[in-house]
């Protein structure tokens, strides 16, 4: 599998299993990480003036003088800049015997326009803010018309968060080794790196079956198996009844996103269960759709007896307060079933957080899925905020094992992450999504693709990259009405790809 993401500490776990395996040592990945990296420079900046090269005293440092020595046995004019000495006897101090030139100190670092910067001060396991010395570096180079390459992460970024640890080097492109980490995915990380390369250095994907890394890239690789597909003697209710909550008549907009989402994800039968206030304006509008009247808890469960639905969405413009509340607690009830808890839904359950999480718990296999954006995550988890817990990778876990739900913590580096620890970051996302109703529309891709049997964490991250797809197709002006179609033409795609293999 080629989408596992590493923590800086699994990274580390990773180079000494290689170390230990041989025949290389330390020195040998390291050699192998700087002279791959100067054979880049040499391919994409050949045309650079000079080359400075900001060297910490750690391995990433070591790095650097690798670089180093490799762009100056290429005939280029380089500067290498020290931010301290290596540890004696470190494979950093052997890359800078090799070197065999002091660097300057980095105090006097001042890199002339069209040059080029590489920032190799400090590595992915960064545990503190840049200061002094180093922080003044990185901000002229921040600063300066140059271009700037980052060493493993960009100094200063936290690569388990993502967060900003005081001054950080603004990179055109970073370079890392093996396996992309959590900091190059997690905003703001994923906008300090710029373009992101993984380079081989030679670590065999064997040792991933001792590190078992629990998070991963969202792509199609990871669940493309489990997407549903339709028998040939199959009929619409043994493809998926997904039911969709609406909202008074002048709030049924949102449900029916979701539950044409839904439909175009393959879901053989979507209702929208309407308040009788709201049937007419909703029958307006509704074609393939069907239509049941629900005013009470004793309509839902007439319903549930004749149709058997198999997924819920309640939420998508459903109105907050107790009638929420008691219609997600007795959806909770039932035997079987799952459900997507979004919007109004979540926001009901803030100041009583307690009584959805007991109501979730004591069933052996996940079925509620919460799909919170920001605001709504601090409502329903306000002791899991940025303060407490630095990482969104982390606080989605948490929330997840808290809550025994499959969590969409949406955003720009949507988080979905289940009870048992697994995490996806999700890496197509767009600022084109950023429009009313886009969320309604996940929560029914999601539902339809549950509906059809797809277990709820691999329906999760299929909805959240084929709805991001379906959007980067659409382009600017989308509005959350094209979505729905625009996700089946994926989904079609990604069938298709699934039959020819």
């Amino acid at each position: 599998m080629a989408y596992e993401i590493l923590t800086p500490a699994e990274m580390s776990e990773a180079d000494r299993l290689t170390i230990t395996a041989g025949p290389g040592d330390g020195y040998t990945l390291m050699l192998r990480a700087g002279e791959g990296i100067a054979r880049y420079l040499l391919a994409t900046h050949g045309d650079a003036i000079e080359f400075h090269i900001l060297c910490g005293p750690g391995n990433n440092g070591g790095d650097g003088y690798v670089i180093a020595r490799a762009l100056i046995d290429s005939g280029n004019s380089v500067h290498v800049w020290s931010a301290g000495p290596p540890k004696p006897a470190s494979d950093a101090a052997r890359a800078l015997a090799d070197y065999a030139k002091p660097p300057r100190p980095i105090e006097g670092f001042t890199p002339k326009p069209a040059s080029v910067v590489i920032d190799a001060l400090f590595g992915a396991g960064l545990d503190r803010p840049v200061t002094g010395k180093a922080a003044a570096a990185i901000e002229r180079a921040n600063q300066a018309a140059v271009r700037r390459i980052a060493v493993d992460v960009p100094s200063g970024l936290d690569g388990a968060t993502g967060q900003a640890l005081g001054t950080v080097f603004q990179a055109d492109c970073t370079i890392t080794f093996f396996k992309k980490k959590p900091g190059h995915l997690l905003y703001p990380g994923r906008t300090l790196c710029g373009d992101l390369i993984v380079h081989d250095i030679g670590i065999s994907d064997d040792v991933l079956s001792v590190i078992a890394p629990r998070c991963f890239e969202n792509a199609p690789g990871l669940w493309r198996s489990e997407l549903p597909s339709p028998e040939v003697d199959t009929h619409k209710y043994r493809r998926g009844h997904v039911a969709v909550f609406s909202g008074g008549a002048t709030s049924t907009g949102a449900a029916r996103l979701s539950a044409l989402a839904a439909a175009r994800s393959g879901a053989g039968a979507v209702t929208v269960l309407s308040p009788g206030e709201a049937l007419a304006v909703n029958a307006a509008h509704l074609t393939s759709i069907m239509l049941s009247r629900c005013d009470h808890e004793q309509d839902l469960a007439d319903f549930i007896d004749a149709r058997n639905p198999s997924t819920f969405v309640i939420g998508p413009g459903f109105g907050i307060g107790d009638k929420t509340r008691r219609l997600a607690l007795t959806l909770l009830g039932q035997k079987s079933g799952r459900f997507v808890f979004d919007a109004d839904t979540i926001t009901s359950f803030k100041d009583r957080p307690d009584m959805l999480f007991a109501a979730a718990q004591g069933r052996p296999e996940t079925r509620l899925m919460l799909t919170p954006h920001e605001g709504e995550f601090k409502r329903l988890f306000p002791d899991l905020d940025a303060q407490a817990i630095s990482s969104k990778l982390e606080r989605a876990r948490a929330a997840a094992a808290r809550a025994n739900a499959i969590i969409v913590y949406k955003g720009a580096d949507t988080v979905i992450a289940a009870p048992d620890g697994r995490a996806v970051i999700n890496s197509n996302g767009t600022p084109l999504l950023a429009t009313a109703g886009s969320g309604d529309v996940l929560s029914g891709l999601t539902a339809g693709l549950m509906a059809q049997g797809m277990p709820p964490f691999e329906a999760a991250c299929a909805a959240v990259h084929v709805h991001g797809e379906a959007a980067h197709d659409l382009g600017f002006g989308l509005i959350a009405e094209d979505l729905p179609q625009a996700a089946g033409k994926i989904m079609a795609a990604l069938m298709e790809n699934l039959e020819k293999e």
